[in-house]
């Protein structure tokens, strides 16, 4: 297995690099770093044609050189070109043929730093990419020789996303790190820190209900996870709650190290990729790397 970056010819991110490098060590798996380049069409021996594929593998040759002066002796990795028809064909195509762990891509660079912000291909990505996909914040840095030290599973009290905590669970063991579970509302009129465990208002009987529910699901969860060998250190499951998706997931506080685990939506009855509306607003909102799992598929 490895962990497979997707590196941008048009620009040269250190975040993608440090979160791929990360993920890897973590996984303690190897690492593939690929540039997609067009492909002519239709194929032709004109002159300005040959020129056009040396212009796009240079930029392509230039990214990956960029990528391993960045790792320099500290990450080993393999490097490859690939031609495809667009740059999410060709992530796709790449994902069937190395079936990776994880799929690593960056932030669109007009995002908030901080934050991730989608660019056409990684949301394009996150529709259907058979392989669990990472983001990485917008400035987002790591050491190079860095694991990750938490998984924070977002848990929706559905069955599906009770597997994907017990997924992220194996992967916090394997990797040495602790698992959280998480659950988020967003509540217009929310007032953070009153409500025990949670923010929102105190009185508001819908809230309650919902925190209690999601509380004893989760410790049901947990129970699994003890049973688990090996098993992660389980950090306590928490709820945020404020008044817009940033607010309620900056609500259960976040350190360094940390990766935001996300399934996709239960109505993908195949097991790829889909993020549902509220899948994406948590995914943007991240202010740590985010991964989502597609449904139903053998991860962790």
């Amino acid at each position: 297995m490895s962990v497979l970056v997707g590196v941008d010819t048009g620009r040269r991110s250190e975040s993608v690099l440090a979160l791929a490098a990360q993920l890897a060590n973590s996984l303690q798996t190897d690492l593939v770093v690929a540039a997609v380049v067009a492909s002519a069409w239709p194929p032709s021996r004109a002159s300005v044609d040959h020129e056009w594929r040396e212009h796009h593998h240079a930029a392509a040759d230039l990214v990956l050189d960029h990528a391993a002066s960045v790792f320099g002796g500290q990450v080993k990795a393999r490097y490859l070109v690939h031609e495809a028809s667009s740059a999410r064909r060709g992530l796709l195509e790449l994902a069937e043929q190395e079936a990776p762990d994880a799929l690593v891509l960056g932030s669109s660079a007009q995002g908030e730093t901080g934050r991730i912000a989608l660019g056409a291909v990684s949301e394009a990505l996150l529709h259907a990419s058979p392989v669990p996909v990472a983001i990485a914040p917008v400035g987002y840095r790591a050491d190079l020789d860095s694991r990750i030290v938490r998984l924070t599973a977002g848990y929706g009290g559905t069955e599906a996303a009770e597997d994907l905590v017990l997924g992220a669970a194996t992967v916090a063991a394997r990797a040495g790190g602790a698992l959280r579970i998480a659950s988020f509302a967003v509540r217009p009129e929310a007032e953070t820190g009153i409500l025990s465990g949670a923010g929102g208002r105190a009185e508001d009987p819908v809230l309650i209900e919902w925190v209690e529910q999601i509380r004893r699901h989760a410790s049901a969860i947990i129970d699994e996870v003890e049973e688990l060998d090996p098993r992660p250190r389980v950090d306590d499951a928490v709820i945020g709650v404020g008044g817009s998706w940033a607010a309620a997931i900056d609500d259960i506080g976040w350190g360094e190290g940390e990766l935001l685990v996300v399934g996709s939506s239960s109505l993908n009855p195949i097991a790829r990729v889909f993020l549902g509306s509220h899948g994406v607003k948590i995914v943007r909102n991240s202010p740590v790397p985010a991964l989502v799992v597609p449904r139903a598929a053998a991860w962790g």
